[in-house]
């Protein structure tokens, strides 16, 4: 089958269009004819060999953590899907590769797509959607009347968690560039901060909890607008101890998160704030629960760019700028 694919890590590396072998199917797994897939900020450091501690995939290797299409076959163990529904997911972590013509997802990574999207738009939801629900609803544990931050509001997991947060009754501000303050603040965003004019340390007081997405210097000085008990919670990095035993890394692991997150977990200990790194993962049943809100109109795709499937190397490329408003997608529509 056609594919994208990367034969080596490297920033260097561009990938190429290739033939791959279709995927193996178990006895729980769904195969899913790819109509849309979107590209992630994930795809980039999983091809630039960032997460090769954790994630050590073999290559070569599919890049791809979003899918939108057309169920093609299940498994003898498969109850809740059949051939012709049309369905979304993020692949688990170990199979990924979505950047192809088929692929195989567990039947509980799996959810109906939500009927009035586009292939497009459902593909740019799951990753960012799960990641927003994670962190705000499983993590935080946000309620209504708290004050939340969420940096990078104009990216893919900002748009999302910014209006999943207002659905929630919180108080949203929220960083970006000044192009995107308005378009932002039409998400829900009560405060729009110009992070190119303004220190957002000198404007937000007493927050019960921060979304972080961006890098070092952004996660200290977050917190300095959390009250104590506050929240800071990273997907950003650095990872902690407590990721290491979920995913069941050697305890050698182990010690190296701890010491990779000693000092923020120390700052934020003196200061009585709660340190947590999230890492995504895949999860039929609260995509099913997201879909319900998609279909309210409490949440909906922020779509900034759709590729062809060929281009998949130019529109990895555009998210790497990190000028993206909202997803970018690729489309075998657009072939």
């Amino acid at each position: 089958m056609k594919a994208y694919i990367i034969d080596r890590y490297g920033k260097k590396n561009t990938g190429r269009m290739g033939e791959f072998p279709e995927p193996t199917m178990h006895d729980d797994d769904v195969l899913v004819q790819v109509h849309a897939a979107s590209v992630n900020l994930l795809d980039a450091k999983i091809r630039n060999g960032e997460f090769r501690l954790i994630l050590p995939y073999r290559v070569p290797l599919v890049l791809g953590n979003d899918v939108a299409g057309v169920v093609v076959r299940v498994g003898p163990g498969v109850k809740r899907f059949k051939p012709g529904d049309e369905v979304y997911a993020r692949p688990e972590q170990a199979r990924i590769g979505a950047f192809t013509e088929w692929i195989a997802v567990p039947e509980d990574a799996l959810a109906l797509k939500p009927h009035h999207l586009s292939m497009e738009e459902a593909a740019s939801l799951p990753l960012v959607s799960l990641t927003a629900w994670q962190t705000l609803v499983v993590a935080a544990g946000l309620k209504k009347g708290q004050k939340v931050l969420i940096h990078a509001g104009s990216g893919g997991v900002g748009t999302i968690a910014i209006q999943l947060a207002k659905y929630l009754g919180a108080f949203v501000a929220t960083t970006t560039s000044d192009r995107n303050l308005a378009w932002v603040k039409a998400l829900g965003a009560d405060v729009v901060i110009d992070y190119h004019k303004q220190d957002f340390t000198t404007v937000l007081h007493d927050y019960d909890v921060v979304l972080n997405s961006l890098g070092k210097e952004t996660l200290e000085k977050s917190l300095q607008v959390l009250k104590p008990d506050g929240q800071l919670i990273s997907i950003s990095g650095p990872l902690d101890p407590a990721f290491a035993i979920a995913q069941g890394q050697p305890w050698w692991l182990q010690q190296v998160m701890r010491l990779l997150s000693y000092r923020i977990r120390k700052k934020a200990a003196r200061l009585g704030i709660r340190y947590q790194f999230v890492f995504m993962r895949a999860s039929g049943e609260q995509l099913d629960k997201i879909s319900a809100l998609i279909e309210s109109g409490a949440i909906r795709p922020i779509v900034d760019r759709v590729f062809p499937f060929d281009a998949t190397a130019d529109a990895l490329a555009y998210v790497e700028t990190g000028r993206a408003k909202g997803k970018v997608v690729i489309s075998e529509q657009q072939n």
